[in-house]
């Protein structure tokens, strides 16, 4: 006999935030640095950026909420605490890299934290997600953008971008690959709902 388990589907999610990866920050490092590849306005990259985040956003948030139906008491509080970390997380890094930038007088110096930084915060969530998930793929991708945003910060401002488009964006592209095999080995999702029945018991209070 099945019981739902509150799994969340990510693909939908994941394939939109690679979009956005690989589509906004890809246009950006090519249209940045000392020596750009194609002469762009600076809104553009931003534009392709905010159409590719905005759905996926959307599509995870829709399939979080789906999935809480399905969940207990402790873990929906878990999943409000989370979506209130998100709040502020952005805001704190917002308050950071406008500071620093404001008091070093470098506004330059946003257009390399922004990207590394939304990376990095981003990575950091994700993790916290898994872990109260029990989701190791969620949990990995999470480690893997932590990791590439701060890496990113190496490179000049082309090469933070690229960094994210290619290594973030590639990140999200193999997630959202294995969430499919995972869904497929854990249980069975319904269609258009982005929850996931499973097959094994549940476990009190999740």
């Amino acid at each position: 006999m099945t019981a739902p388990a509150g799994e969340v589907d990510s693909r939908a999610a994941y394939t939109g935030f690679m979009l956005a990866y690989v589509v906004g920050h890809g246009t950006a490092a090519l249209s940045k640095g000392d020596r750009p590849v194609v002469a762009l306005p600076a809104w553009v990259p931003l534009v392709l950026l905010a159409a590719g985040l905005v759905p996926a956003l959307t599509l995870a948030v829709r399939a979080g909420v789906r999935a809480q139906r399905a969940a207990g008491e402790s873990r929906r509080r878990a999943e409000k605490l989370l979506g209130a970390a998100w709040c502020t997380g952005f805001t704190a890094l917002f308050l950071a890299i406008t500071g620093l930038a404001t008091a070093r007088d470098e506004p330059a110096l946003q257009d390399v934290l922004w990207p590394a930084g939304s990376v990095l915060l981003v990575g950091l969530l994700n993790i916290a997600e898994g872990v109260v998930r029990g989701n190791t793929l969620h949990y990995t991708l999470g480690s893997w953008l932590a990791l590439v945003g701060a890496a990113a910060l190496f490179f000049d401002t082309a090469g933070v971008y690229a960094t994210v488009a290619v290594l973030g964006g590639g990140g999200y592209a193999v997630a959202a690959v294995l969430e499919r095999r995972r869904l497929a080995t854990d249980g069975t999702v319904f269609p258009h709902t982005g929850v996931l029945i499973s097959r094994g018991p549940v476990t009190p209070g999740e």
